[in-house]
């Protein structure tokens, strides 16, 4: 595949980011709109994703991101070395981001002894669930050696894996993730439009969640409470946004509970963001997160939101001021903060209008690719 080498406008560096794949999921729509709002700003910008994809690969194409598939076959596959290794001789890529594990033990010997190589840099966007696994973890932390900086979604991020010594202290620095606040809004038009669109009525009252309808999520805490919450909010809905290999599972549980006529799996979406205005709460029971974009998202769309307090959420959700946050698996717990919010509209619209604001003020795309500038200079910086 040739790729010819372009001017680098405005003095910034070109930036390669590198991921597994982009399909959707929240890591993948972090990296499609950072590497947009780059390009957008004129930076030269091109995605490298390591497996064959679709996905935002559509998005990053139509803002005019180059994306180049890899399509990885095993664990170490040469030919796929061998392809990155060009791309970034031929583009004269100045910084090459990989994102999570596979992508950052893949670029570092991609990299290695080339005249002129780029900066290695790496995003951990989770906690490193999967680092539990000796392969993974023995290969991404024998690449963070050639790796001159390790952005962590969070603080808590951070800590855990600094303290777990997977990364070093003195290259980790916390870089929050960020999303396009101005695609998101509360508005009656677009409430209305939104509930149309899943079939349900004005009236109803509904408890949304988006994410992959995996183990982690704990969408089965929510359809098991939901008996309980219908005896003293008959007008409620669950509303399930996501796809997943737990999807028939769910649905039989919602029957298996009764409450079928009350739970709706919408399936895979792709507009998030018109979908959100149709919900009075926002509820994420997830036994682990980053920090999450779904979180971000329904923020910014000035929902009440409850989230367990595991991973990065407690970053997004100050208790009692931009949200609620319960201990993780607790049903008790978590069935007082939903009757609450399900029973005051006022403490909805006070915690909904909080966390616009704060999403706005700290978790925009501008301040997230400012916060990666800074970045990319400072893990520059490293290797003078």
């Amino acid at each position: 595949m040739e790729i010819s080498p372009q001017p680098k406008p405005n003095g910034l560096p070109s930036v390669l980011h590198v991921v597994d794949t982009l399909e959707t999921g929240g890591l993948e729509r972090v990296v499609s709109d950072l590497a947009i709002a780059q390009h957008a700003r004129g930076q030269q910008v091109a995605v490298f994703s390591l497996l064959a994809t679709n996905g935002f690969r559509r998005d990053l194409e139509a803002a005019g991101v180059p994306v180049i598939v890899g399509n990885k076959h095993g664990t170490l596959d040469r030919s796929l070395l061998a392809l990155l290794r060009k791309i970034l001789v031929e583009r004269s890529i100045d910084i090459l981001h990989t994102h999570n594990f596979v992508p950052n033990y893949y670029a570092a010997p991609s990299a290695f002894a080339l005249p002129r190589a780029p900066v290695l840099v790496n995003t951990c966007h989770n906690m490193g669930t999967r680092l539990s696994q000796r392969r993974l973890r023995w290969l991404y932390r024998a690449s963070l050696w050639r790796t001159a900086r390790v952005a962590l979604v969070g603080d808590q991020v951070r800590d855990h894996l600094v303290s777990s010594g997977i990364v070093a202290a003195a290259r980790a620095v916390t870089v929050l993730n960020g999303i396009p606040v101005e695609n998101f809004a509360m508005s009656p038009s677009r409430r209305l439009a939104a509930r149309a669109r899943l079939g349900l009525d004005g009236d109803d009252l509904l408890l949304g969640c988006v994410g992959r309808l995996v183990a982690l999520k704990n969408h089965a805490q929510l359809i098991a409470l939901m008996p309980d919450l219908l005896q003293r909010h008959a007008r409620l809905k669950l509303v399930l946004v996501g796809d997943g290999p737990l999807a028939g599972d769910l649905a039989k549980q919602a029957a298996s509970a009764g409450v079928s006529d009350h739970v709706v799996l919408a399936g895979a979406q792709t507009d998030i963001a018109s979908l959100l205005p149709a919900f009075d709460v926002f509820a994420q029971p997830s036994l682990t997160e980053g920090i999450s974009i779904a979180l971000l998202e329904a923020g910014a769309s000035g929902l009440a939101m409850l989230a367990s307090d595991v991973g990065g959420n407690a970053g997004i959700i100050r208790d009692n001021e931009t949200g609620l946050l319960v201990p993780a698996a607790d049903d008790v717990a978590m069935t007082a903060a939903l009757d609450r919010l399900l029973a005051d509209a006022e403490l909805r619209l006070r915690l909904g209008t909080a966390a616009s604001n704060w999403v706005r003020a700290h978790a925009s795309i501008e301040v997230m690719r400012d916060a990666y500038d800074a970045f990319y200079r400072d893990a520059s910086c490293s290797r003078r």
